[in-house]
């Protein structure tokens, strides 16, 4: 017998982001219903007490789970192909639950150094405040992987593509080195979303999300997403973390992050296409040093990227222009379309300084380790006109 097709796991990709996870409540509803409640009732003391025992599955706790927080994790799940999601409050209580969740004093930890500030931080300065031993890495030198996990480690953690610099690490080579070592791999995902990567068919172990990012992609909401087929961690780690720490995703968030899914594979093809239009647009032009986008021939991994992103670049472009900050505020100040904010995967295109921004509170030494100068600039593509983007940074790179 053939595949059964009316099994969500058989569906494509596009039917699951609209349809997938769906649970209709009595009033058999269209849209997906947000339950906001706190708690449950029971018909009994005795069915409270079952409830609470594990011995019937309900309903008890909305710190625990939700009507729609579950549509929500079912329909993650589908998408990434995974047999456990945990949502979160936001995408760094994802990440820092996915690390604390598994990791003890005296565990190691191995992580590239291209990483988002409070990635950074949890790395650098809370994982070891635990007694938990770090070692930073460059991650697009795959002998850097194998010199750090000639030994023994608990966990490896990285970005692909990096913020804001996108490197891109070889998931697949890394993965197998790491489950040499013992080590579970985790990835944030955030630039490349699961439209365009997913790392779990590429041997990785966890995925994490901000899902206030691409997966809302409107400026809406906050949220975050925890992914992965190992079950040790999702139920006997992961899970009790979350239960008892309290990261919790609410349902009208979780609600708005569905209605984002149901065109996120429509947004992000669309940006992608803009981003490389507008990063093929920028290279080479006058006022400007670099262009860094994995779907231009230019950049160091490209043939890596096209390989892993599903032939695409992601919606991120970042550049440099010459004369540091004071050139960058320039062109910042220079847009008239595209906004200055410090978020990303947004329907509108927005613009921003990581070093005076998201990297800000990193040392100088450590922007440089990341590559991340005063003159870099990172700008994350929409959905307007592309033409109109163009114009628009012509205009602000001509006033720097």
């Amino acid at each position: 017998m053939g595949e059964d097709k009316t099994d969500p796991k058989n569906w494509r990709p596009a039917t699951q982001m609209v349809r997938g996870g769906t649970q209709r409540s009595h009033f058999d509803e269209t849209s997906e219903a947000i339950f906001p409640t706190s708690g449950y009732v029971y018909a009994s003391a005795e069915e409270a007490e079952s409830a609470f025992k594990g011995d019937i599955d309900r309903l008890v706790y909305s710190r625990y789970d939700n009507p729609t927080t579950n549509m929500f994790e079912d329909r993650m799940k589908l998408l990434e192909g995974a047999e456990y999601c945990a949502s979160a409050a936001s995408g760094m209580a994802a990440v820092s639950a996915a690390l604390m969740s598994q990791l003890k004093t005296g565990d190691r930890v191995v992580s590239s150094r291209a990483l988002f500030g409070s990635c950074h931080y949890i790395v650098t300065v809370l994982l070891p405040t635990y007694g938990i031993e770090t070692e930073i890495i460059d991650g697009t030198d795959l002998s850097e992987w194998e010199r750090a996990l000639s030994k023994p480690a608990n966990a490896v953690f990285m970005e692909t593509p990096s913020n804001p610099t996108l490197e891109i690490i070889d998931i697949a080579a890394v993965s197998q080195l790491a489950h040499k070592a013992g080590a579970r791999v985790v990835i944030d995902n955030v630039f490349a979303t699961p439209v365009l990567q997913k790392p779990l068919q590429l041997g990785a172990d966890i995925v994490c999300y901000s899902a206030t990012k691409h997966i809302d992609g409107q400026g809406r909401t906050m949220g975050g997403a925890i992914l992965s087929n190992d079950e040790e961690f999702a139920m006997d780690q992961l899970r009790p973390f979350l239960r008892n720490t309290g990261p919790t995703l609410s349902p009208f968030n979780a609600w708005i992050l569905l209605k984002g899914l149901e065109t996120l594979d429509l947004r992000v093809n669309k940006m992608s296409e803009n981003a490389l239009a507008v990063a093929s647009h920028l290279e080479g032009k006058k006022g400007i040093a670099r262009v860094i986008y994995p779907g231009l021939a230019s950049h160091p991994q490209h043939d890596l990227a096209m390989r892993q992103m599903n032939n695409s670049g992601s919606t991120i472009v970042s550049f440099e222009v010459p004369g540091g900050r004071n050139e960058a505020f320039r062109v910042l100040n220079g847009v008239d379309i595209i906004d200055i904010s410090n978020n990303l995967g947004d329907a509108k295109s927005l613009i921003t300084h990581p070093a005076t921004t998201t990297h800000q509170r990193l040392s100088p030494q450590e922007r440089s380790l990341m590559n991340v100068g005063d003159g870099l600039i990172r700008l994350s593509v929409g959905l307007e006109d592309v033409e109109d983007l163009k114009e628009d940074l012509d205009r602000a790179l001509g006033a720097a």
